[in-house]
């Protein structure tokens, strides 16, 4: 017997395709992360990453703008901070004059309806390159003592004019602690999408070169999740939900497809993905070499991150696809 049941029948013309299309991407899917340099007229480019540049003050301003035309409006800054200035407390996070905080300033003075999410770890700033505070005897991370540092540091971005507090470190307790700062502090309206799920990951390798962030001794295994787990991310989840996160985040996001889609569907809360720096590189490289077709590639692994049940991307894809999108 012949079907009568033609799923075909809906794929028969791209107006149809349009039309029952489930899933569609626009620019305000997207966060922008973006890597912040000391000097001036700085526009230096991260090797193992094409297209991504390291920008000084005055230059991340005109790509800021550059993406406000286009679309996009949300925005991740990350410092690239001179060991001189990194210590095993991290005091330079709370700097208001230092080079994190005050760009952030600047950025939230020129384009104050853009919203920039900070990043609130140790490890920039760290001169053991770790998200917490090490014992200096036993070389253990020391969650309580860490909180301490984390919950300045969001403070300080709070009064550098931060909208969202991006706490990526994983240390236990952390929302809760910074809330609690914050809200002593008349930040209410600030708010924290928590790194809820941030996986020990290889793909983090691009990043730690762009920031030269990565650890000194040891790795971050004793904090950040083992990529085998996947009830433990609901664990994180429940934990993030009761301390006061207003929005949870999945890292990284194409090998937690998984993950982001049962993040999803156990919570209220915005779910939110970091499409990471070695997720970007995998892509880039194929297409430099003549493997793929990279910008089909892009919009495909943008695309499964949405249908998976990201509210939000965090990509470093977001300019070169918010070119495409609006090419139609």
């Amino acid at each position: 017997m012949l079907p009568v049941d033609r799923p075909r029948r809906n794929r028969k013309s791209q107006v149809i395709r349009d039309m029952v299309q489930e899933t569609r991407l626009t620019a305000h899917d997207f966060i922008f992360p973006l890597f912040l340099i000391e000097g001036h007229s700085q526009r230096l480019e991260v090797k193992s990453m094409p297209g991504i540049y390291r920008y000084s003050a005055d230059t991340v301003i005109e790509e800021v703008g550059r993406c406000v035309e286009l679309g996009i409006k949300a925005f991740a800054p990350f410092p690239s901070i001179s060991d001189g200035l990194k210590d095993r407390l991290a005091r330079e996070s709370a700097n208001m004059d230092g080079l994190y905080l005050r760009t952030v300033a600047d950025l939230k003075r020129q384009f104050p309806d853009v919203v920039l999410m900070t990043d609130v770890a140790m490890d920039p700033y760290s001169s053991d390159g770790h998200d917490g505070v090490v014992d200096v005897d036993s070389g253990e991370i020391l969650n309580d003592a860490s909180l301490e540092v984390l919950g300045q540091m969001a403070l300080a971005q709070a009064r550098a004019g931060a909208d969202i507090i991006g706490p990526s470190d994983m240390m236990d307790g952390r929302v809760a602690w910074i809330r609690d700062v914050l809200d002593s502090n008349a930040f209410q309206h600030v708010s924290i999408m928590s790194y809820t799920a941030k996986y020990a990951s290889a793909f983090y390798g691009p990043f730690r070169d762009a920031l030269d962030s990565a650890p000194k001794k040891g790795d971050k295994k004793s904090y950040q999740m083992n990529p085998a787990n996947r009830i433990e991310a609901l664990r994180e989840l429940a934990l993030d939900e009761t301390e006061g996160a207003d929005m949870v985040m999945i890292k990284p996001a194409l090998s937690y497809l998984d993950i982001i889609r049962e993040v999803k569907d156990r919570t209220h809360l915005p779910v939110t993905a970091y499409n990471v720096s070695g997720e970007y590189a995998m892509v880039k490289a194929a297409a430099l070499n003549g493997w793929m077709d990279g910008e089909r590639t892009m919009m495909e692994v943008l695309l499964s991150i949405k249908r998976a049940g990201a509210d939000a991307i965090l990509t470093y894809f977001a300019k070169e696809a918010a070119e495409v999108l609006r090419k139609g």
